[in-house]
């Protein structure tokens, strides 16, 4: 059941992708809002409280939904799997910025690209040229590839019904929102979010820097990661462009012009400047260590049922 779910919601995803900001998002903005009204006073533990409160209820409340509704009937909780995985998974959440600005790069709209860049990442990049507006989308579309299926997918197959889906939708969703404010009236309220996603996001992250490894160029891959992701400062983010940028054979990272200034980065990957064409490789890769992911469900499925 568990291989047919996130088969069925990411089909449909396809077919259907969802309206996240206003399904998602905003509601769980007016729910961030609402618990910081009611538990922030500056002080971490009443966000490590909020925390606890909110993604302990919803992950034990969708594992108790999904028994429920499996001893009714497995395809009731079958459909319920489907339905959050819907809502918590998304190849199509953020593809469309990849897919316009590759499309915008190809066709020479520079300037489109730019302002497609900006939206996608937030900044301004006026002065980019076409291999860094094309560096910066491979390493958000590697980095959100991760944070949008594979790491859901994971936590999804590890804890029952989708209850790590949930746990992990929602904590990177209040890491974002809480655990990146750094203004003196929030205080330390964020700060266990962004601990606590760290944590959760740990062993998948190294899963799907070794998938892209695996589908792609495995000993640039390695090599990348091994060596180059120290040098980030984001460490999940770093192993997955490291890794992804070795598999692909292209330079990611390095300096890039963003909001008027010069960002110095350290270079991560081997091999050609980023342009359209590895943009377009980019899409391959992933896909190929989606398929590779299921793959892989699909045999363990199957040894489980042989050896019963």
């Amino acid at each position: 059941m568990t291989l047919f779910s996130l088969i069925f919601a990411l089909l449909i995803e396809q077919v259907r992708p969802l309206p996240v900001q206003q399904v998602v998002q905003l509601p769980l903005r007016r729910l961030s809002a609402l618990l910081i009204e009611r538990f922030n006073d500056g002080q971490a533990r009443h966000g490590k409280a909020a925390w606890w409160l909110i993604v302990l209820l919803a992950s034990l409340g969708s594992a108790v939904a999904y028994f429920l509704l499996w001893h009714l009937h497995p395809l009731l909780a079958f459909a319920f799997n489907v339905a959050v995985l819907y809502l918590t998974l998304g190849f199509r959440q953020e593809s469309h910025f990849f897919t316009d600005i590759h499309l915008a790069l190809r066709m020479g709209e520079l300037d489109r690209a730019r302002a497609l860049l900006a939206e996608w990442r937030g900044g301004q990049y006026h002065e980019a040229s076409s291999s860094e507006v094309a560096r910066l989308a491979i390493e958000q579309a590697l980095v959100a590839a991760h944070r949008n299926v594979f790491g859901v997918a994971f936590w999804f197959i590890v804890l029952p019904g989708p209850s790590g889906a949930v746990m992990y939708r929602l904590a990177r969703f209040f890491a974002d929102e809480w655990g990146q404010r750094a203004d003196i009236e929030f205080g330390d309220f964020g700060r266990f979010a962004s601990r606590a996603f760290e944590v959760i996001d740990w062993l998948p992250a190294r899963l799907t820097a070794a998938s892209f490894s695996v589908v792609g160029d495995f000993e640039d891959a390695v090599y990348c990661w091994r060596t180059q992701a120290m040098l980030w400062p984001d460490k999940a983010s770093a192993i997955l462009i490291a890794s992804g940028a070795g598999a692909l054979g292209v330079k990611l990272g390095m300096p890039v012009h963003e909001s008027g200034e010069i960002v110095e980065r350290p270079e991560m990957g081997i091999g050609d400047e980023a342009d359209a064409d590895y943009m377009q490789s980019t899409v391959g890769l992933v896909w190929r260590a989606l398929v590779v992911c299921l793959l892989m469900l699909a045999l363990l499925g199957v040894a489980g049922w042989v050896g019963r």
